[in-house]
């Protein structure tokens, strides 16, 4: 008579699933579709700015210079002036100018009373990174961001600053020619593609996973 001890030791199946490894990877799926997702969502949220941006461009009555950064998007794009006491500092920077002439934007940093931040402004574009004899005055212009805006680094770790914008004079000083003037249409709207690519790995990650479990199979 067959003893327990005797009859055969059943072996384990070989086509069972990992239960580890098949949980981590669709929790990874499910963080990059909700990454996908997410970037659908901003896509939405930027298609709605840019048409908000497009609306102030055709407005023609001017704005206050708001006093402090940052500068509120209903105020991007408008037109408004303000009184440059002194340019305190001058960045030059490569730009055309409105009719597509390439040359270097001079940018001023000036000061508009005893204390505070002060604007940047966009006094013209020349040929050189000579800056103009310009000793200030009043500037009127277009509002719009300025040079240096955060980066995606400093925005996700708290770490990003108010972003300054400018104002390009409408008329510039003398010896420069009138910069170009950026568009609302120049405003960067890649969320759709980030979307595909987030969707595109998690199917990625999926196809990959169960050829190697078959594979293994």
């Amino acid at each position: 008579m067959m003893t327990e001890a005797d009859q055969p030791e059943i072996p384990p199946n070989p086509r069972r699933w990992p239960i580890i490894p098949t949980i981590l990877v669709l929790a990874a799926v499910a963080v990059m579709i909700a990454l996908g997702a997410w970037q659908l969502q901003r896509k939405s949220e930027k298609e709605a700015l840019i048409a908000l941006y497009q609306r102030n461009m055709a407005m023609s009555a001017t704005v206050a210079y708001p006093a402090l950064p940052p500068v509120p998007d209903a105020m991007l794009y408008r037109k408004s002036s303000v009184v440059c006491l002194e340019p305190v500092h001058w960045n030059p920077r490569s730009g055309s100018d409105r009719a597509g002439r390439a040359g270097i934007r001079m940018v001023a940093d000036c000061r508009t009373g005893a204390e505070g931040p002060g604007v940047l402004v966009d006094v013209g574009t020349g040929d050189d990174f000579a800056p103009p004899d310009w000793k200030g005055g009043t500037v009127q212009g277009t509002i719009v961001p300025g040079p240096d805006q955060p980066t995606l680094i400093e925005r996700s770790t708290g770490r990003a600053m108010p972003a300054r914008a400018m104002l390009v004079a409408d008329t510039p000083v003398a010896g420069l020619r009138a910069s170009g003037v950026p568009s609302a249409a120049d405003t960067p709207n890649n969320h759709l593609a980030y979307a595909v690519q987030w969707f595109l790995f998690a199917a990625m990650a999926l196809v990959i996973y169960v050829l190697a479990v078959r594979r293994r199979w």
